[in-house]
């Protein structure tokens, strides 16, 4: 784990530079979450330039088969992406990460000197392997099964919680 005078010394390149992108497939923000996903991701803004890009569904998913439809799903996403682009997948089956670890995470990329580093949410059946593949990372959230929007939330939340342990703030209480 790295010190608070790592911290400080991450922190403006963290800040700065690095630059967040939440990317997910589906539906535009439900409106009984929406205000909640906007505030946490104002918050962040406060720490680093942030965009929300809500894919579209590809035309007709229901009339495809599951496999079909990640594989569509796949194509799309590795066509928007930069080739330096650190692309972080939740999946279930990835890394599950406590927040300060997360922290950790942020700062690592950081002074790696990442630009821009995407969350991406997969569809309702997940990530095709080809995207899993260019993952520079899979991150689980956790071993439940939650709702897409209820992740985006989630996600919004633990990213703003990283900034402020790595600025030492008092949000979060250790």
């Amino acid at each position: 784990m790295l010190s608070k005078s790592n911290y400080k010394k991450c922190l403006f390149s963290l800040c700065i530079i690095m630059k967040i992108e939440f990317w997910s497939i589906g539906k535009q923000h439900d409106p009984s979450i929406k205000d909640a996903i906007e505030d946490y991701s104002a918050r962040i803004k406060k720490y680093a330039p942030i965009q929300w890009e809500i894919l579209p569904v590809p035309k007709n998913a229901g009339l495809l088969s599951e496999n079909d439809l990640k594989r569509l799903e796949g194509k799309m996403i590795l066509e928007w992406l930069d080739k330096d682009t650190i692309l972080i997948a939740l999946d279930e089956y990835g890394k599950e990460m406590g927040s300060v670890e997360l922290a950790d995470f942020m700062v690592k990329k950081g002074n790696m000197g990442s630009k821009k580093l995407v969350f991406l949410i997969g569809g309702a059946f997940g990530l095709d392997e080809a995207v899993l593949k260019r993952a520079d990372h899979k991150w689980s959230l956790s071993k439940l099964t939650f709702p897409h929007q209820i992740v985006r939330l989630l996600l919004a939340e633990q990213i703003y919680r990283a900034y402020t342990i790595i600025k030492n703030e008092k949000y979060h209480h250790r």
